[in-house]
């Protein structure tokens, strides 16, 4: 395996240690942008049948495929094209595919505008049941390691569960296709994640790189089963970049390896829409505040997803 700066931390340890466990998870996002959670609680079984049904999904003709996208959406719902969404700044387009799932609001909901139904391909029988759970899975799991962040931050854990209560969370399904031996691009440009924070399911697969504070390129490579998570851009501007939100990018495999595909799910955990991201007053000890133009989750997200290409 691809030796990694990140080592797992157990979640378990936030019930035996919930100190010792936020001062080790806030020391690798403060340093890395990044951390590797082991024991998170979502299921090993339902893991793997996400990645069965999501490749059932992604071997569907394309013609099938693209009944699911919806014009105008910004790639909210359902499935993107290949080739569709792009890094900031960058000049070619990422090298993938991918669906979302969203939050599930009940229609008379004060955000149900924002949030839209979700869509469901009739041709994978168990699409709804496994990946509605997952969603709920992967959500729970975030709000223990933004408790995490909270205790580290010792700011009380309310304003960040609260913030992400009903909040535009995403689950994506990620599919990069194989690619040729010259194809032109990288698998995902450099870029940094738009929401609160991220949690990633199979980053295995050797590509994830995050960029640290010299520069530097490095891998990332979890031990099966284990989630990657890396500081969004919410958070980081909520935190005055005490805990930065870090570049990262999938580099193409070596030559011999592009003719396989690369599947993953990261979570995209977000703030509700009406949150106002205002720089934490412990977070200006001493520092200069790098963001003094507070800003609502939705209007951040609307102008990010813009530069993106989705909007």
């Amino acid at each position: 395996m691809t030796e990694t700066v990140l080592p797992a931390l157990s979640l378990d340890l936030q019930n035996k240690d919930a100190a010792g466990f936020a001062e080790r998870l806030g020391a690798s996002f403060r340093e890395y942008g990044f951390a590797v959670i082991a024991d998170h609680g979502v299921p090993a079984d339902l893991i793997a049948q996400a990645e069965e049904d999501m490749r059932v999904f992604f071997a569907l003709p394309e013609d099938v495929k693209r009944a699911y996208h919806v014009p105008g959406a910004a790639g909210a719902r359902g499935f993107t094209p290949f080739g569709t969404e792009i890094a900031k700044d960058a000049k070619a387009h990422d090298l993938k595919e991918f669906w979302h799932i969203g939050r599930a609001l009940p229609a008379d909901h004060q955000h149900a505008e924002i949030m839209p139904p979700n869509i469901w391909p009739k041709e994978v029988a168990r699409f709804e049941q496994t990946f509605a759970a997952l969603f709920d899975a992967l959500d729970k799991a975030g709000i223990r390691i933004l408790d995490g962040i909270s205790d580290y931050l010792d700011i009380g854990r309310d304003l960040l569960r609260d913030g992400v209560t009903d909040g535009n969370s995403v689950l994506r399904l990620l599919h990069y296709p194989p690619i040729s031996v010259d194809a032109p691009g990288v698998r995902a440009g450099a870029h940094e994640d738009i929401n609160t924070i991220t949690l990633l399911l199979g980053a295995e697969e050797a590509g994830l790189e995050l960029k640290d504070r010299s520069g530097r390129w490095l891998p990332v490579a979890p031990p099966p089963g284990a989630l990657v998570v890396n500081i969004g851009d919410m958070l980081s501007r909520l935190t005055n970049d005490v805990l930065p939100s870090t570049s990262h990018r999938v580099v193409n495999p070596p030559p011999e390896r592009r003719g396989n595909a690369r599947y993953s799910m990261p979570f995209f955990l977000h703030f509700r829409p009406d949150f106002l991201i205002e720089t934490l007053p412990s977070c200006l000890d001493g520092r200069e505040n790098r963001y003094p133009e507070p800003i609502t989750a939705q209007n951040f997200l609307e102008q990010r997803l813009r530069e993106i290409g989705l909007a």
